[in-house]
């Protein structure tokens, strides 16, 4: 949220390493009878399947063969790669071939255990064919395939990627787990355990027949679950061969509880930002003015004394900006009137403007107490966080959301667990991050494994985990973002359904985290998830008109009227919605408002 907003697009820096240019390979005599095409949907016919790609999708035209091609754009920080890693024999020769159309595009294999291969062409404005070989090591039983453009430069294409040599014996798929058991129940998660199965590199846990997990040990917890709620899991073990059969059905029931904060908000819930502390172009509104549509009202801002200090004040608006504002008595008043309708008021801290790094205790201490007076002076339901720019940022070392490190992370967490048990169970928790530090998770966290990528993607993860069972609601902003590769390794932009829908099945499916299948960011309850848009064209970039609104409601609470993206399942019993702001809302008619009231009634 900002005062106004203005585009943003923040974009995670990639490493990559300067490829020498070695020139062609000469190529062996005729491949061996033996000899297989290891490459998996080389063509591009199955997407991205079997492929990793940073900012790829795949196209119709221009193709080399078939139906489909590779098509990458690389920007100025990502060189557009697309990997996939093949299983081999030792000491074997492989060539690699495959078909490209652009400028600086590249084909190479890394890991061989001898000598790293790659080709490439300077201008190939017709399809052009590459090809190079390696012989793999004496201990070699993987390497990873590539092909990227270069910094800058336009889109490429690829196609007909192959990589011809001595296929390796997988052997079989390892035998199905057994002793499956629950260790654990609570009301928002299952712990589950079993017994090793030999020849198994992971084990997959599936809930209720739909994979939620992959794990290395012979353990895991399935979070994001509702109260009060029966289960069922199976498990099943992998190797290279593939997976085996499921183990046998173990069902549990969550407890009743009352995680998330407050459960009296309604089974669908109106959310907007009241500027309480400016006026912007929109205008002031009054707080008894808001219709009684709104469920939960958050105050911007509540924003620090200094970025460091922790110490966090709410200013209401000056009557030189704000000439109608109200007085202090009759916005308390006004508060109270809310409460007693059954509304939600919150205050929000933070804003485009302010920046808060709770660096130390000290400043963690200082954002408990300052955050307690605001609420205890204005007699306020609970705390919304919508920190934005570089509120949080991730440490080099810090690589696991699920025990985060950096001093900025770790003091939030600690603070808002201190103001949640405070106030108690009705204390309403409310986080609204951008995309880039939540969904642009899936692809990168924090500076990556190899440094120079952005600290700050994903930086939210580690603090909606640790708060996942105190969380009221997460309302992503689902708007001012750059383009977002979803579940389907598609890339999606804002303006449409589409992008709602792809960024909320996220959120409500859960994803591994820089792509890491062994660590995954469990789903969240629908109950805990809105949908961020904006009120209208003057709020920010991406709205979307009511009709885009409505189908985007049908398909994650209906699963109809769907677009382009394939979504994991319907969750009728989602929050509902978020915008930015009521203030601009009121500008606009009331169109968001309306929109929703005819959905939900």
């Amino acid at each position: 949220m900002d005062r106004p907003r203005h585009t943003r697009s923040v974009l995670a820096a990639l490493t990559a390493t300067l490829l020498a240019v070695p020139g062609l390979t000469v190529l062996s005599s005729s491949a061996q009878a033996a000899d297989a095409d290891l490459a998996r949907n080389g063509g591009f016919e199955s997407g991205l399947d079997g492929w990793n790609c940073t900012a790829g999708t795949t196209v119709n035209s221009p193709v080399h063969s078939g139906s489909s091609a590779l098509q990458a754009t690389p920007a100025g920080s990502d060189n557009a790669q697309c990997t996939q890693t093949v299983t081999v024999q030792p000491n074997s020769q492989y060539t690699l071939s495959g078909y490209v159309r652009g400028s600086y595009v590249y084909l190479g294999a890394n890991g061989t255990g001898t000598t790293d291969v790659s080709t490439w062409t300077q201008s190939a404005p017709d399809w052009q064919k590459l090809t190079t070989t390696f012989t793999t090591g004496a201990s070699t039983t993987k390497v990873t395939l590539y092909t990227h453009g270069w910094y800058g430069t336009g889109a490429y294409n690829a196609d007909d990627i192959s990589l011809v040599g001595p296929g390796a014996s997988t052997g079989q798929p390892p035998a199905a787990p057994t002793g499956l058991r629950t260790t654990s129940v609570s009301s928002s998660a299952v712990g589950l355990a079993w017994s090793a199965v030999t020849g198994a590199t992971g084990y997959a846990v599936y809930r209720d027949g739909a994979k939620v997990q992959t794990v290395s040990g012979t353990s895991a917890t399935v979070s994001g679950l509702s109260p009060a709620t029966a289960y069922s899991f199976q498990v099943a073990a992998v190797n290279d061969a593939g997976e085996s059969a499921k183990s046998a059905t173990v069902t549990a029931t969550t407890a009743t509880g009352s995680t998330g904060g407050s459960t009296d908000l309604p089974t669908h819930a109106l959310v907007g930002y009241l500027h309480a502390s400016f006026a912007n172009g929109s205008g002031y509104t009054r707080l008894a003015d808001v219709p009684d549509s709104w469920d939960v009202i958050d105050l911007a801002f509540g924003e620090p004394t200094s970025p460091t200090s922790g110490d966090i004040r709410f200013n209401r608006c000056p009557v030189s900006e704000c000439p109608n504002v109200e007085s202090d008595a009759d916005f308390k008043a006004a508060i109270k009137a809310k409460q007693a309708a059954g509304k939600k008021v919150l205050i929000s801290i933070g804003g485009q403007n302010g920046q808060v790094q709770l660096t130390t205790t000290a400043a963690r201490d200082a954002f408990v107490s300052s955050v307690s007076n605001i609420i205890d002076t204005y007699g306020l339901d609970g705390l919304d966080v919508d920190f934005e720019g570089h509120s949080l940022s991730l440490n080099a070392d810090d690589t696991d959301f699920k025990n985060p490190k950096t001093p900025v992370i770790v003091n939030l967490i600690s603070a808002l667990k201190t103001l949640k048990a405070k106030y108690g169970s009705k204390f309403v928790l409310s986080m609204a991050p951008e995309t880039f530090f939540v969904q642009m998770g899936y692809q990168f966290y924090g500076t990556g494994k190899f440094g120079g990528q952005d600290p700050r993607c994903g930086a939210y993860l580690p603090v909606i985990y640790a708060l996942r069972d105190d969380l009221t609601l997460l309302h992503v902003q689902d708007y001012n973002s750059g383009p977002i590769m979803g579940l389907d390794n598609q890339y999606h932009t804002m303006g449409g359904a589409d992008f709602h829908i792809a960024m909320t099945d996220m959120l409500l499916t859960g994803f591994p985290v820089a792509g890491d299948a062994n660590n995954v960011f469990p789903p969240l309850r629908p109950d805990q998830v809105a949908i961020g848009m904006p009120a209208s064209v003057n709020a920010g970039n991406g709205y979307v008109a009511p009709a885009e609104v409505t189908k985007t409601l049908d398909c994650l609470t209906k699963k109809t009227n769907c677009g382009s993206y394939p979504t994991h399942d319907s969750w009728p019993a989602m929050r509902g919605l978020m915008t930015w702001s009521v203030n601009w809302d009121r500008y606009s008619n009331w169109e968001f408002q309306r929109t929703f009231d005819g959905y939900f009634g």
